[in-house]
């Protein structure tokens, strides 16, 4: 799965993919790894699967590392 981090004007930040990784307590978090060898990590998945919180961790971490707001996730799936 190819994603982009894309600014409001348009312009792509990076690219990269999302990354499940496993926590050493069993839990799950939603990291985005970029081409540049970058990780911004995410939040938690909720026990349920549901990823609004691990995202919502991932966008304020994309912020710090970019200090821009209205950032965009584009995600790529080819088989």
């Amino acid at each position: 799965m190819e994603c982009a981090i894309i600014s409001r004007a348009g312009q792509v930040l990076a690219r990269g993919k999302l990354v499940l990784k496993h926590e050493d307590n069993g839990e799950i978090r939603l990291n985005l790894e970029t081409r540049g060898g970058k990780l911004i990590e995410g939040g938690i998945i909720d026990q349920d699967g549901d990823l609004g919180s691990a995202s919502k961790v991932l966008f304020e971490n994309c912020f710090a590392t970019w200090r821009m707001t209205g950032l965009t996730l584009s995600v790529t799936i080819s088989s």
